[in-house]
């Protein structure tokens, strides 16, 4: 597939004047979940994305909340190899323009004034989405800040995602997530079998996505599982993850767990999607078992007194 260059691409005149979020209707049902587009935002100048307002959040989420590294990585970077900065999590914040550092606030779900935040924007994305993936639940905010020349390795991600820019300018490339070619029936068994999200690409394809320079008022949708590897540009980047799942993402996620059973036990299987009668007898097989397997566990824990 060609590179595509998208700096320059501007929203349709058009586009709907909503609250938050400005959305193409059209290009919207065209490229959902199949192609990444861009929407626009007003979040630029909201408080929550201050950076003494991102400190305190960081002060109340939990631990694992918070996800912070050195910044300057290759775009394929072993996830047991990657250096950490020496700093808190509130020093990496507090000193991001310098630092040479990449951190995510995750989950920001849990903090009220988030939560509504998030909830508003998923609620202007719902009356578009509901009628391509229905079902939208677990809905999840990641706050990410980036230190000038950072880079995100190569990796995928499980669910739904609209990056929103709020601060800064971010190159991001994205490959076809259907080209197994490039994202193999393997990785992905291994992906939805809890194995880490980094993904090796290969030198000679590193050219063959999309390129979207995203500035600030821009958004990306990113569809699910297509590859991708991000570089902050010369300022500090600040970006507010939209994200949400829905039922057939739980579907596809049991699927690539059933073949990445057979094929640890030696079988070739049919890839997912390939064969409807087949995917459908496999997923019920799996909710069958994941019921009896989750009352067992639950006669266990009366049994044991736990």
């Amino acid at each position: 597939m060609p590179a595509t260059t998208a700096s320059q691409s501007t929203l349709s005149q058009s586009a709907r004047k909503g609250h938050l979020l400005d959305i193409h209707p059209l290009e919207f049902e065209q490229n959902f979940s199949q192609t990444p587009f861009l929407i626009g935002h007003r979040l630029c100048d909201h408080p929550l994305f201050s950076v003494d307002r991102l400190l305190e959040l960081a002060q109340r989420l939990p631990a694992h909340c918070l996800e912070y590294n050195a910044g300057e990585l290759p775009v394929n970077a072993d996830p047991e190899l990657t250096p950490l900065n020496g700093l808190t999590a509130q020093e990496t914040i507090e000193r991001i323009a310098s630092c040479k550092s990449w951190l995510v606030l995750k989950y920001v779900e849990n903090d009220a004034e988030y939560n509504q935040l998030l909830h508003d924007c998923l609620a202007e994305i719902a009356p578009y989405s509901e009628s391509i993936a229905p079902g939208m639940t677990q809905a999840q905010g990641f706050i990410f800040l980036t230190s000038p020349g950072s880079v995100t390795p190569y990796h995928i991600d499980p669910e739904h995602n609209f990056l929103l820019q709020i601060r800064g300018d971010k190159e991001i490339h994205m490959y076809d997530g259907r080209d197994r070619s490039l994202l193999t029936e393997q990785e992905l068994e291994g992906f939805y079998s809890d194995k880490h999200r980094n993904l090796k690409l290969a030198e000679s394809r590193i050219h063959d996505g999309w390129t979207f320079q995203l500035k600030p008022g821009q958004g990306l949708h990113f569809p699910v599982t297509y590859p991708h590897w991000v570089k902050n540009l010369g300022e500090v980047s600040i970006s507010f993850s939209i994200t949400f799942r829905t039922p057939d993402l739980d579907r596809r996620r049991a699927l690539y767990q059933v073949n990445h059973q057979l094929r640890q036990r030696g079988f070739s299987p049919t890839p997912v999607g390939h064969n409807r009668l087949r995917d459908t007898a496999y997923y019920n097989l799996f909710r069958v078992y994941r019921k009896l397997f989750q009352r067992n566990t639950s006669k266990c824990t009366r049994s044991c007194g736990t």
